[in-house]
């Protein structure tokens, strides 16, 4: 596997509280917008989940602020985990300006299950999804 998958994420103005930094509902919106491009463009064999996909489970750790002037965002993604109806993501989310040698400000993980919206069930991840997820897991 590569190293993971780079999302650069603008902070909005309205992204900020009151204390200067990301708020913590907007920080799980702005990991949200860096996981679109990388599993559910056109063409990606992922892009069925979205027709049908839950967050099953959210994980947010803060080692430090991030403020507007960080922006954009650069967010690491990878797979953490890949199970029949599910898939966890790792994210290291650190300023525009920070290299990899620096300490993420943000390290998170999201569960995400296969949703079947017609039967309201959960349903199993396909083969062309769950090798697509593959490439991308961290031994």
């Amino acid at each position: 596997m590569s190293e993971g998958f780079h999302a650069d994420v603008a902070v909005r103005w309205s992204d900020m509280d009151v204390f200067q930094h990301v708020n913590h509902a907007r920080m799980v919106t702005l990991l949200e917008e860096a996981r679109i491009p990388w599993l559910f463009h056109d063409g990606c064999p992922t892009v069925s989940l979205r027709d049908g996909a839950v967050v099953a489970d959210l994980h947010v750790r803060y080692r430090g602020q991030l403020r507007h002037d960080d922006s954009p965002l650069d967010v690491l993604m990878w797979v953490d985990k890949i199970r029949a109806v599910d898939f966890t993501i790792g994210y290291e989310v650190r300023p525009k300006s920070a290299g990899p040698s620096v300490a993420p400000a943000i390290v998170a993980s999201t569960q995400i299950a296969a949703f079947d919206i017609d039967t309201q069930r959960l349903r199993r991840l396909t083969e062309p999804e769950r090798g697509y997820l593959e490439r991308w897991q961290r031994a």
